[in-house]
């Protein structure tokens, strides 16, 4: 907890110049707001630690741009926006997938998927003979309409596991 809001620190770096004290460096992440912020921390200043609970939770459906999930164990039912979730987790989000979801003090600030989930190709051009030894890429659309680039092999109706982190291919399935 910094100033009231609750940050995750993606980077740091602890610096020890020649002169004055040492500090550190941060690269800390708003959960509300998803802003990066850089801030650098001296020895002496003291900040609250925010308890943060993982939950699983099921996504049911999307109406609009709010997305629909159920707590799985109050069968709760919670709603996140579009825009909060962000392009990159609403495109892969297949109904009845279990996501983890990130609260503190009882208010959801964070969706995330798996790491690794399995989708179906709907559509993508056909590959040709002899294309499995190359390391060439084709554009694919995937069930829940997101676009990604698979390898000349891959063909419609394949369920290929993807990495979501990076929203890249990982092997055929």
């Amino acid at each position: 907890m910094v100033d009231g809001e609750i940050f995750q620190i993606v980077e740091y770096q602890h610096v020890k110049p020649g002169k004055g004290g040492a500090f550190v460096r941060t690269r800390m992440k708003n959960l509300r707001t998803k802003r990066m912020l850089d801030k650098t921390f001296r020895p002496e200043e003291k900040f609250e630690e925010a308890f943060i609970e993982e939950k699983k939770i099921q996504y049911l459906y999307n109406s609009k741009d709010t997305y629909h999930f159920m707590d799985q164990e109050t069968y709760e039912e919670v709603f996140f926006d579009k825009e909060r979730l962000g392009e990159e987790i609403t495109s892969l989000l297949k109904e009845n997938m279990e996501v983890s979801a990130i609260y503190c003090k009882n208010e959801l600030l964070e969706i995330n998927l798996p790491m690794f989930i399995e989708l179906k190709i709907v559509q993508t051009e056909p590959g040709f003979k002899g294309d499995t030894a190359k390391s060439s890429f084709k554009p694919a659309t995937l069930e829940t309409g997101a676009k990604i680039s698979v390898p000349l092999f891959v063909n419609e109706n394949d369920v290929i596991k993807i990495d979501t982190r990076t929203n890249s291919y990982v092997e055929r399935v």
